[in-house]
């Protein structure tokens, strides 16, 4: 019997914010495609730029699935941080309504171009002090976003954040064993879970393990103590080969580097580095070597 190929084990995507912002989406897929990646993760961040494209032209999505065509690039997923601006669980009756609307938009936005899996911040808030009326509010909301989600066969997947509210998969994990969906799931941050637990391996892989199930895609990030952002993979404290093994065996056969461009450095070498160094990982996984 020969061995399965790469993509029939296992796919492995790429952040649009880790390529230059003013590239044209198809350029970003090109690049994706020159790298190795199978997939690109689209972003819905809290910028007025990123928020247009939930009201999109047909035209700008016709485009799009020409060029995810073309590239032989998917876009299987979409990173939903708008609402770190306009959250669910606001005590702003006014942002929660615009929370809402967002999360209604990129649900159809998704269902549009083909995207599976739309993943959401495990925030009740911000920008806010988080209470009990903050994450009562959330909950309600969350509860409104699945049903919506499942209208258009949509999969909500909760990342885990850096926040005490949701920064371990057994916090997320109370939420969905709560909706009780098969429209919410799970689509954590390997380097926001290390966080949670100072770095201390066998905890990270005691908490992802009990996503057993529901770990639809897995955020491959670098950390450090303390700090969660622009960390260059092996410069951090997150144990890779442990987290992918680990997640592997919980079900997970999505995985996306998540790293952001910086114009203080070559981009495309980054892009290439990063495949390197997480690839070999995956593989290594799912050859059974670790």
């Amino acid at each position: 019997m020969t061995q399965a190929s790469a993509e029939e084990r296992y796919s492995f995507g790429i952040y649009e914010k880790a390529m230059p912002p003013g590239l044209h989406m198809r350029e970003k897929l090109q690049a994706a495609s020159r790298h190795g990646y199978d997939f690109m993760e689209l972003s819905i961040d809290e910028s007025d730029e990123k928020l247009a494209r939930l009201n999109a032209s047909a035209q700008w999505k016709r485009e799009l699935a020409d060029a995810i065509r073309d590239t032989n690039i998917r876009i299987p997923t979409m990173c939903l941080s708008g609402h770190r601006k306009f959250p669910l669980g606001s005590s702003d009756q006014a942002l929660r309504v615009r929370g809402m609307e967002i999360m209604k938009a990129a649900i159809r936005t998704a269902a549009d171009l083909g995207i599976r899996i739309v993943q959401i911040a495990g925030y009740d808030v911000y920008y806010e002090p988080s209470t009990a009326e903050t994450g009562s509010f959330f909950a309600e909301n969350l509860a409104k976003s699945v049903e919506y989600a499942a209208c258009y066969g949509v999969c909500l997947a909760f990342e885990t954040m850096e926040t005490p509210f949701m920064n371990t998969v057994e916090k997320a994990l109370e939420f969905v064993k709560s909706i009780n969906s098969p429209y919410l799931q799970l689509y954590p941050d390997v380097g926001n879970v290390t966080n949670a637990f100072q770095g201390d391996t066998p905890r990270v892989v005691q908490d992802l393990r009990c996503g057993k199930g529901h770990i639809v895609a897995v955020h491959l990030k670098e950390t450090k103590p303390g700090i969660f952002r622009e960390v260059s993979y092996g410069r951090g404290h997150v144990d890779f080969d442990a987290c992918v093994a680990e997640t592997a065996k919980a079900g997970a056969r999505m995985f996306t580097s998540e790293f952001w461009y910086s114009p203080d450095v070559d981009w495309e070498a980054e892009m290439e580095k990063s495949f390197a160094f997480l690839h070999s990982k995956l593989e290594r996984a799912f050859s059974g070597e670790i």
